[in-house]
């Protein structure tokens, strides 16, 4: 008899967005006349921008020539899609090399097929609040995960202890779902953290495009050490509308090694066995996002969606409610007024002002009390719903 993996019934039911859609459809099957604004998903709504459209269009038409025909592909990535990758981060100071970036279908697929690299002895560390993937891949590996707890005090950006030593070390900045960003200084601490310790980081940076304060890092390499310790995980998702077009890029440096074995390597051993790699149309869009025009086109998308963030933290200014993120994340995590619990909030709002967000409950239990809104509306609902949030918290 075949047995299966039975870690996955250690996993816990998600209910998180289960019950945002079942609550939703009952409030409007109940009140049809009514109009919901939606503040949680983490989708974009703006169309790819035009240089990337562009270049989707051209390698569509290539396919249809026999002299400009691609079909399989590099398993770690177009040549000239690594290339100009690794000209993205030399552009900003970061020595990475074309071999050290590999190319994927999206940072959460990586996210999860990374962990090929580890073996299911080692434990894993995620900070909390965290994007639940985090937990359910090492769950269904049967690794042991440590919890490490962050909260208000700490602005959410908890430091390296004792308690948070483990094998692989999750770091998302900035954050989902806080928005938190970690200082260079702070970040420092966890490279030299897992350096001392013989950690690997996993760096999660699929939001560095919205970073706008010139001192907070965008990249782990950016700091000293960090080759030695760390994965930086990117996503184009968020940064240039990939979310239904799936994109992605990694890079492991060279000098990453443990017990003599080289993680850039591996990795490259891992991808020519279990991928064929990303198709050459998606690639040639890829590639279009990094040109000067893409950057210029990608850049004012993402003024867009900041521009949301600042409109919904002008509110929360004026209603003198706490919260982080926003300013240099797409994502803003507010405590929750009154005392009132994630759900609680989530329904208080939803009767009151059909404004739909996320109960920070859902990211583990470091999220009680605290709510999440994403940018990625529209500016039309975002400044109705920031309208009626003043209006239903002031008669608080």
């Amino acid at each position: 008899m075949i047995t299966p993996n039975m870690h996955y019934a250690d996993l816990k039911n998600s209910y998180l967005f289960y019950n945002i859609g079942k609550k939703t459809k009952a409030y409007l099957e109940a009140n049809p006349d009514k109009k919901l604004y939606r503040m949680g998903i983490g989708d974009v709504s703006l169309p790819l921008c035009e240089s990337v459209i562009k270049a989707l269009h051209e390698a569509v038409d290539d396919q249809a020539v026999k002299e400009r025909f691609h079909g399989y592909m590099p398993e770690p990535g177009a040549p000239f899609l690594r290339a100009t990758i690794g000209e993205y981060y030399r552009s900003r100071g970061v020595n990475v090399t074309d071999e050290e970036v590999f190319v994927s279908g999206g940072a959460s697929d990586e996210l999860g097929d990374i962990l090929d690299l580890f073996d299911r002895s080692s434990s894993a560390l995620v900070i909390e609040p965290a994007y639940p993937a985090y937990v359910d891949a090492n769950v269904m590996a049967g690794r042991r995960i440590v919890h490490l707890a962050s909260g208000i005090e700490n602005g959410f950006l908890p430091e390296p202890s004792d308690e948070a030593k483990a094998d692989i070390l999750y770091i998302c900045s900035p954050n989902n779902p806080t928005g938190a960003v970690f200082t260079r200084e702070k970040l420092q601490k966890w490279v030299d953290f897992a350096n001392s310790n013989g950690s690997v980081i996993l760096f999660d940076a699929a939001y560095e495009a919205f970073i706008e304060d010139e001192g907070l890092p965008r990249s782990i390499f950016e700091l000293e050490g960090a080759k030695t310790c760390a994965i930086e995980i990117c996503s184009l998702s968020k940064t240039a509308g990939f979310t239904g077009t799936r994109l992605g890029y990694t890079v492991i440096p060279k000098a990453l090694v443990r017990q003599g074995m080289c993680f850039n390597d591996m990795w490259v051993r891992n991808r020519t066995t279990k991928t064929n790699g990303v198709s050459y149309i998606i690639q040639k869009g890829g590639a279009a996002v990094f040109t000067p025009e893409g950057q210029k086109q990608i850049r004012e998308n993402i003024g867009y969606y900041k521009e949301n963030a600042r409109l919904l933290m002008e509110a929360l200014d004026e209603l003198g409610i706490w919260y982080c993120g926003g300013k240099n994340s797409p994502y803003i995590w507010m405590k929750c007024p009154d005392g009132m619990g994630s759900w609680e909030f989530f329904d208080h709002l939803l009767k009151e002002i059909q404004v739909v967000g996320t109960p920070g409950e859902g990211f583990g239990a470091c999220g009680e009390g605290y709510f999440r809104f994403s940018v990625f509306g529209s500016r039309e609902d975002t400044i109705e719903a920031a309208r009626r949030l003043k209006e239903l918290l002031r008669q608080k």
